[in-house]
């Protein structure tokens, strides 16, 4: 059986397969660079077996032991490792791309929903008592359906997210590198540069992975239409905090909806302070369903490579 390190906390189903299937060493906590390659030293891994905290950088590559063959990430992004320099040391890297897919754009819409319904508040209402009526101009919030969406990045989560969207009765635009097959689309517009986006939308939601910068900042928020929403369950990294907080105070946004953050999971907490802001804790893959799955991906992707096979799901 190939040795495998498992670097990461993972549910039983797939502690159970890596075990079955593998000489798997199992953390009970989720290593860091130093300390998993000191293990992969140690048991002679074949495998890795890894994920977003694991972050590991060309300096790291030249001190993996050379038993190791491949390195199995279980989420869709590889941003936190330097995967030209696992591979310049003949070392295969993989991902979960598809398993995240439903899970993620559920979210997406708990988020859109949540903030245009101030669903932040209303939980503040209800955990203090509730005992003051409710009248007509009180705690008004949006109403979602019929409204016009913005999909930045319309890949598998953002054509998901669009598919939800349509059953809201919703237009969708989106702003992608290049515009989709007709097929794909499914009656989404396309929109040529991000700016002209901004403009024409009524709730903005990012689903682009991570490493390309910040894409909105004080400009982009500005542009924005007024009374608008903003939804990030991409990557933290895409959003200029600081201008965010800034459109929501000034009142030019109407709600934010965030699961991911500039720091993790030490975010800023003026973002909790602000009521506008619907928020969850980077769990857009948080199901029973789908951590097994993006388990399962990995070690189908240990096997092919330990097998001699190509990886199915090649980073």
């Amino acid at each position: 059986m190939a040795r495998l390190l498992v670097a990461r906390r993972v549910p039983p189903a797939v502690a159970a397969r890596a075990r079955a299937e593998h000489d798997a060493t199992i953390s009970d906590t989720d290593l860091d660079a130093d300390s998993a390659i000191a293990e992969m030293a140690r048991i002679g891994a074949e495998a890795l077996f890894t994920g977003p905290r694991l972050r590991l950088s060309a300096e790291h590559a030249a001190r993996l032991p050379p038993t190791l063959r491949v390195m199995a990430n279980a989420t869709a992004g590889v941003d936190h490792m330097d995967v030209a320099a696992m591979r310049a040391r003949g070392i295969a890297v993989t991902n979960a791309p598809d398993v995240l897919t439903d899970c993620t754009a559920d979210l997406a819409f708990l988020h859109i929903l949540g903030a245009c319904r101030r669903a932040r508040e209303y939980g503040r209402i209800m955990e203090e008592g509730w005992r003051k009526p409710t009248g007509m101009p009180d705690n008004l919030g949006l109403r979602a359906s019929g409204r016009t969406l913005g999909i930045v990045g319309m890949g598998r989560i953002g054509r998901a997210v669009a598919q939800r969207a349509r059953g809201f009765g919703m237009r969708v635009l989106y702003h992608n590198r290049t515009p989709l097959d007709a097929a794909l689309e499914d009656g989404a517009d396309y929109v040529p540069t991000l700016h002209a986006l901004l403009g024409q939308v009524d709730i903005l939601s990012l689903h682009l992975p991570g490493g390309q910068g910040t894409l909105m900042g004080a400009a982009e928020f500005a542009a924005m239409r007024p009374g608008s929403v903003f939804i990030n369950t991409a990557r933290g990294a895409l959003v200029d905090e600081e201008a965010l907080l800034a459109a929501l105070a000034s009142g030019h946004l109407f709600a934010a909806g965030l699961d991911v953050f500039g720091d993790e999971p030490a975010y800023d907490l003026r973002l909790r302070d602000n009521p506008r802001i619907f928020l969850t804790p980077h769990v857009a893959s948080a199901t029973v369903e789908t951590r097994d799955a993006m388990g399962f991906c990995a070690l189908d992707n240990i096997a092919a490579v330990l097998a001699g096979h190509p990886a199915p799901n090649p980073a």
